[in-house]
This record gives C-alpha cells, sequence and structure tokens, in this order.
C-alpha cells in the first residue's frame, strides 16, 4: 500500500466559530439522545475544544472539558506509543520475537511486537470479560496465544486482537520492570500532561464519565456497568478527554516531543497484508489508517461499554480531531460531526473508512459453513433462495450480501441498509474458502 500524501494549498481560516461548533454540538447531542459529549480539534494553527450535556444521566453532573471517558480501544494507541518509546530508547526492536518478553507465546516463535501491534499475528481476540476476569495474564495468555488457535501464519493477514494488546502489555512491564499501568503513566501520560485515569481505580485522580446505554423497557439511558477484565487493561483500560486525545494525536503526527518523530512515524507506517475489511483503509503499529482526498489520516476508534471515542490526524498538516461520548449512540453522532468539520480544519475528516465500489451482489455458496476464533463462533447458513446470513456464538442470523471480490457487507435489521461487514479469504493452495473477516476479526474454517 503506497503511503503518500497528495500536495495541496488548503484555506484553513476557521470558517466555524467556538460558538457555532458548540451550537453544533449541542443539537447533535439532543437529536442522537447523548447524555454528554466531547470535541476537540487542532487546525494546525489553533485549538478549539466544546462539550456538551452531563457525565451521568442520573447525577446530573456536568460533562466538562476535564472529564475522562472510558476510551475502550483507544487505549490500545496508548499501549503501542509506549512500546515504540522502549523501542527508541534501545530497550527492543519492533521486529524482536514477542516470546522473548513474554515466555508465555512460545509456542509462536515466528510472531513479533510489530506483528502484534498491527493485529497481524494471527492471535484470536480473546474470551469475552468475564471470563477474563477470572483468570491472570500469565495463563490468559498461555491459554489463547496458541498454536492451535492461530488464524493464519503470522504477517500473512489481519485479525483485531485483544490478545494481541494483552501480550503487548506483557512486554511493557517485562522491559520496565513496572506493572503496565504504571509504565504507560511514566513513559506517556505525564510528559503529554495528561491526568491518569484507568478503569477500576478505588479513587480517580480526576472526575469521569459513565457509558451509557438504553433500558428497553423504559427507553431511558442509564449508567453502564464496565466491566473490562484487569488483565485486557492494555486493550482498553484508559480513561481520557477528548483535549488528552488531542494531544496524543499530535504526537502520532509527529508533533510532540513526549514521542521522537522517527518513533511516531512507525506506529502510522502501513503494514504488508494488514486489510482491515470495514474497520479502515489500512493499520499500522498501533494506528488505524484512513484514506480521505489524496491524505492519509491515522487514528483509533474507541467503544467502552456505552461509550464512543475518535481520534484522526493528518501528519503533513497538523489538523487533529478528537471526540468522545457516553453513549452508544455517539457514534452517529460522531459521523455527522465530521461531516461538518471541513468548515474549520479545511480537510474533510474520514469518519470511517473510504465507501469500495464492488459492482453487483453475487451469490456465493460456497461461504456457508462453520468459523471460529478461539472460542467464538462463527456460522453461514443459506436460506430457502440461496441467500447467506451470518450468526456469531448462536445470535440472531444477520444477511450478507456478498460480492465478486469476496466481500461482504452486513444488513442493518433495525435499517434494512448494508453496512460494510468484512470479507472472505481462498487458501492459495486449493481454491477452497477457508476463513471469513466480519469487522476486523477473522475466523478459520472448520475442517468438513
Amino acid at each position: 500500500m503506497p503511503y503518500t500524501t497528495t500536495a495541496r494549498v488548503v484555506d484553513r481560516r476557521p470558517l466555524l466559530t467556538r460558538r457555532t461548533l458548540q451550537q453544533r454540538l449541542d443539537a447533535l447531542a439532543r437529536t442522537h439522545r447523548v447524555p454528554g459529549a466531547q470535541l476537540a480539534v487542532h487546525t494546525g494553527t489553533e485549538v478549539l475544544s466544546v462539550s456538551t450535556g452531563v457525565a451521568d444521566a442520573v447525577t446530573g453532573t456536568p460533562m466538562t472539558g476535564d472529564t475522562a471517558v472510558p476510551l475502550g480501544s483507544l487505549t490500545k494507541t496508548y499501549t503501542a506509543a509506549a512500546v515504540a518509546l522502549l523501542a527508541d530508547d534501545g530497550d527492543l526492536d519492533l521486529d524482536d520475537p514477542v516470546a522473548e518478553f513474554a515466555p508465555e507465546l512460545r509456542q509462536l516463535p515466528d510472531v513479533t511486537i510489530r506483528q502484534v501491534l498491527s493485529h497481524t499475528a494471527g492471535l484470536p481476540t480473546g474470551p469475552d470479560s468475564d471470563t477474563a476476569a477470572r483468570t491472570t495474564v500469565s495463563r490468559y495468555l498461555t491459554t489463547v496465544c496458541t498454536a492451535r488457535d492461530t488464524l493464519f501464519a503470522p504477517g500473512s493477514g489481519f485479525s483485531y486482537s485483544n490478545a494481541g494488546y494483552v501480550a503487548a502489555g506483557r512486554v511493557v512491564a517485562a522491559v520496565t520492570g513496572m506493572t503496565w499501568q504504571e509504565a504507560v503513566r511514566a513513559l506517556l501520560l505525564e510528559p503529554l500532561g495528561t491526568v491518569p485515569a484507568f478503569l477500576g481505580e478505588a479513587y480517580p485522580a480526576r472526575p469521569a464519565a459513565s457509558g451509557h446505554a438504553r433500558n428497553t423497557a423504559s427507553g431511558r439511558l442509564l449508567p453502564a456497568r464496565q466491566n473490562l477484565a484487569p488483565v485486557e487493561a492494555p486493550a482498553g483500560g484508559l480513561l481520557a478527554s477528548a483535549a488528552d486525545l488531542l494531544t496524543l494525536g499530535r504526537a502520532v503526527a509527529g508533533r510532540s516531543a513526549a514521542l521522537p518523530a522517527a518513533a511516531a512515524a512507525d506506529l502510522r507506517s502501513p503494514q504488508p497484508h494488514a486489510v482491515p475489511a470495514g474497520l479502515a483503509d489500512g493499520w499500522g503499529p498501533g494506528l488505524a489508517l484512513f484514506r480521505q482526498d489524496g491524505l492519509w489520516w491515522c487514528g483509533h476508534d474507541g467503544n467502552a461499554q456505552g461509550t464512543s471515542c475518535h481520534l484522526r490526524a493528518e501528519p503533513d498538516s497538523g489538523v487533529v480531531v478528537a471526540f468522545t461520548g457516553n453513549s452508544g449512540g455517539a457514534t452517529a453522532l460522531w459521523e455527522d460531526l465530521a461531516d461538518d468539520l471541513a468548515h474549520l480544519t479545511g480537510l474533510r475528516v474520514p469518519a470511517r473508512c473510504a465507501p469500495v465500489r464492488r459492482g453487483p451482489a453475487v451469490a456465493l455458496p460456497e461461504c456457508a459453513g462453520t468459523y471460529r476464533n478461539g472460542r467464538s463462533e462463527y456460522r453461514i447458513t443459506l436460506g430457502a433462495d440461496g441467500s447467506p446470513a451470518l450468526s456469531v456464538d448462536g445470535d440472531l442470523p444477520i444477511p450478507l450480501i456478498c460480492y465478486q471480490d469476496l466481500s461482504c457487507d452486513l444488513v442493518d435489521p433495525a435499517t434494512g441498509r448494508p453496512q460494510p461487514g468484512g470479507l472472505f479469504h481462498r487458501d492459495p493452495a486449493t481454491g477452497v474458502i477457508d476463513r471469513v473477516q466480519i469487522s476486523g476479526r477473522a475466523a478459520r474454517r472448520d475442517p468438513a
């Protein structure tokens, strides 16, 4: 994948004032029924930051610019940046075997740190958080990261994996002699000026927002319990504000002394065979990559229980956009808001990966079968008319639309609209479909 940008002259005069931006965020939060949200924008020359609503729908505590929000998977970018700092100091190399620092992966001697950070190691996603809560890091890795459960040869595909970032946290702890929390605080959070906040803290050092879920009976939004297991903290255990994410975005764009420019460039360098299929347009060792109007943006998305957080940075211009919201509806709010930001930044901000023109739908009966990612089962069945549907772990089937290039869309049951789903893969030797990739996670086909 060529990683080039298109030179252009951009008029970045702020056509959206802070007041207009505040009004827009207020209105969208009402439309999408999001209790609270934050937006921070660096236009390349100035910073605008606004917040709206409440941090907790029950207590009515205001959402301010300092409120920390559960980041979910955006935590992974902090973990990857900490690893990059250790590499810059010469304590490790991204192409070192992970097993050199995490002996629990000794069954996988060819898996590198770079592959773990870019989700190209072939590791399964890992167990659900309730299961993970009953184990230690060492037992988790020994159980999940086995040769039997690998999805493909290291470096030959993409599958989004929380387990990979549990392993990355293990590397950070082994090299520094600290816990992951202590290391990410010392290496990154404090140099960035971010007040640390972690899930599960008894006495948090800053105000924090609750995620929210809708009660199916009353329709009310109620605070959601965060159930991330402690061992999964390197994959999703941080809380931060949009302003904090903006500072991180400046760092990964190579515009902060907290992260050397060479280390930042490595984090956002596209990796071979990192085809995220619906998540992004590419992936680096710690950052998702999005293509928009000939430019490559880097960033990440994160969802904890009832939160939606997003980061986008365009390194050439220095434009960075960070958003947090404390309900599931905040994802739609973010997508609407991103459309408005061109008036502020002079650049269109990619809320999601670029749409693909796939041509007409095709029948793909050979896709039917059972596929597995660790303990998760993906079952594809054919209806009476031959149309495929996907069920994950016994959930209600969701219709699939298949295309000639082996990509597929999921049909949203609520709206009937197709959404980017994923990709089927053929075994290069036999031509048989042997793997499916749904929302970035791969599953290997059971033998017939």
